[in-house]
């Protein structure tokens, strides 16, 4: 009785949602962003939602991310991979942003190493997403850069003249390239460090030579993550597997130190760390665990609120579960310290 009941939830959701979904609704470009008159910008990271449009525990997904939306109000919301993990793709796509799309809220998306394993492979998935209404990124491959999606989301300021930070969205890819020397999981390509260092001089040359305040998200974590369990300063969130990232240091973190402008890294991938911690200065973070009982999981689904401030370098951010449940809000860098230095 009570499976029946939910399938019967599920079929009308899915009428719904079908009904839902603006024809002609036209789709933000990368610079339409700005603070708003209170100079906040409000993200929402949705992380590993392992959508299956079949499956009805795909439905707990969509009804965590209506009361989130409902709750936050965010500027954009960022997936950060794996999202749909069953066939057909297009179909679980439309079910889970069928949310976003209904209240006119730009959304960006980046690659998890399932994504392009249904029936689709990376080009046609960027293809099609690129067409979805109020998709805000450019999923196009770069000439010369590895992946598809590697692009920079601009949040001008209040009054609309100039870009006053930026959002990097990038494709950290799926498996080691390199088996059976190197097991495990993808890299970011040096061609896709050396776009990311493009990128940050650019935008630091038209800024008069001073970094803007960035994010940065993708869905595998970088090593450095693997210094979690090492920090000596104040830690937030849980871990409650090792994390899942490359067995390569290609430079990203490093890049990233260097050209100043990166405040933090949004990842996924591993669906029961949620935490984030500071790492030379650097905010090493993963998103809520979105998903369902489409995949393993052990904490409750949920998503991760940023707040960036105009002309503040830094952000606050917690996690939302539901509609009136949040919990861990920091407030980055000063509730974070950096690591302790050891002395000799």
């Amino acid at each position: 009785m009570v499976k029946n009941r939910i399938l019967t939830v599920f079929i009308v959701t899915m009428a719904l949602s079908a009904q839902i979904m603006p024809v002609n609704a036209k789709s933000p470009k990368t610079g339409d962003f700005r603070f708003n008159a209170d100079g906040k910008f409000k993200i929402i990271q949705v992380t590993d939602t392992h959508i299956k449009w079949d499956s009805p525990y795909s439905l707990e997904t969509v009804e965590m991310l209506n009361q989130a939306l409902d709750a936050e109000k965010p500027d954009i919301v960022i997936f950060t991979g794996d999202v749909v993990t069953g066939k057909p793709y297009q179909k679980g796509l439309e079910l889970v942003t069928a949310p976003v799309i209904k209240r006119g809220i730009p959304w960006a998306l980046v690659y998890g190493n399932h994504d392009d394993e249904q029936d689709l492979n990376r080009a046609q998935l960027s293809e099609l997403i690129d067409k979805q209404p109020y998709f805000a990124g450019n999923m196009k491959k770069i000439k010369n850069v590895s992946g598809y999606g590697n692009y920079v989301i601009e949040i001008k300021g209040k009054t609309g003249k100039k870009p006053e930070a930026l959002l990097y969205c990038m494709d950290s890819r799926t498996y080691s390239i390199l088996k059976p020397t190197v097991d495990g999981y993808g890299w970011f390509a040096f061609d896709q460090v050396a776009w990311y260092r493009r990128m940050s001089e650019k935008y630091t040359a038209a800024n008069g030579g001073d970094p803007l305040p960035a994010l940065a998200f993708f869905h595998i974590p970088l090593l450095e993550y693997r210094q979690f369990d090492q920090h000596k300063g104040r830690k937030e969130g849980s871990k409650m597997e090792k994390e899942c990232s490359p067995e390569i240091n290609s430079g990203m973190f490093l890049s990233m130190l260097e050209k100043d402008d990166v405040m933090g890294t949004f990842v996924g991938h591993d669906h029961v760390n949620d935490y984030i911690f500071n790492y030379y200065g650097i905010a090493l973070a993963y998103g809520r665990f979105s998903g369902s009982k489409t995949t393993y999981t052990q904490l409750k689904n949920g998503v991760r609120v940023i707040e960036l401030t105009e002309n503040e370098r830094g952000f606050r951010t917690w996690i939302r579960l539901d509609y009136e449940t949040t919990l861990g809000e920091v407030k980055f860098p000063d509730d974070l310290k950096p690591e302790e230095k050891n002395e000799k």
